[in-house]
């Protein structure tokens, strides 16, 4: 399986804090059947600094300490990036890591706050749109303005965006609000993929197995593979081809 969305890297936001507990959590990855990892540390303008150049550095050494650890994990770099004014100049210059490529076009994960949705959020959608950049929405089954409306995410559906749904929200283990819409959201048709958003080995722990043995009830066998498989592989192809081992392209 191949996660897209998880907080690996260590000591550049809440996931894991130190490089022990980051190589704790490439090992779990592995053994929940994990292959493939996008590292997606938080971008946040205000609250966590990251941009694509400082966090190169760090991901290449922690993709060195991966490979003497002997942990069989392909890494690659990316970002989860929030919903603010300060990510379009930030796109301009290319400060903000992409997770990879949809029908030819950059892909952006962006997050929106967990207790709502920020008015603007669709315009600035349309401006990265009109770029040609392709916006995936992370985890939306998580954001109480939607878990209260299933139709406030209706404007970013219309607008073409990708979503990622966690996991384990399918699984049940975000709350009956998450799960509830993460099943809708199974069920329209409109999920991209299914990803960890890991951030420690305790409570949200680098695991897709469970949330793909929930969508298979859901979609079948083949849909929940794809959800975890075919499209993060056709999505994040670009970010592996360049070395086949780790990329922070």
């Amino acid at each position: 399986m191949i996660d897209l969305h998880c907080h690996l890297l260590p000591g550049v936001d809440d996931g894991a804090p130190d490089l022990e507990s980051a190589l704790e959590l490439a090992q779990l990855a592995v053994d929940n059947g994990i292959r493939r990892a996008v590292l997606t540390p938080h971008v946040h303008p205000g609250r966590y600094e990251n941009t694509l150049a400082s966090l190169v550095p760090v991901f290449e050494g922690f993709a060195g300490a991966v490979a003497d650890a002997r942990i069989p994990l392909e890494l690659a770099l990316a970002g989860e990036v929030r919903v603010s004014p300060e990510v379009l100049p930030m796109i301009a210059d290319g400060d903000v890591p992409f997770l990879g490529e949809w029908e030819g076009k950059p892909v952006v994960l962006l997050e929106l706050p967990h207790s709502h949705i920020p008015p603007g959020s669709d315009k600035l959608v349309a401006w990265l749109v009109s770029r040609g950049i392709q916006p995936m929405i992370a985890h939306p089954e998580r954001n109480k303005d939607v878990m209260r409306r299933y139709d406030k995410i209706a404007p970013f559906i219309d607008a073409g965006c990708l979503f990622q749904v966690t996991a384990m929200s399918v699984a049940g283990a975000f709350g009956e609000g998450a799960h509830r819409r993460a099943l809708e959201l199974l069920e329209a048709g409109v999920v991209t993929i299914l990803a960890s958003d890991a951030h420690n080995s305790k409570h949200r722990p680098p695991a897709l197995e469970a949330g793909r043995l929930a969508a298979a009830k859901v979609l079948g066998e083949e849909e929940s593979w794809a959800l975890v498989r075919e499209r993060p592989r056709r999505l994040s192809e670009s970010k592996f081809a360049a070395t086949g081992t780790t990329s922070a392209a």
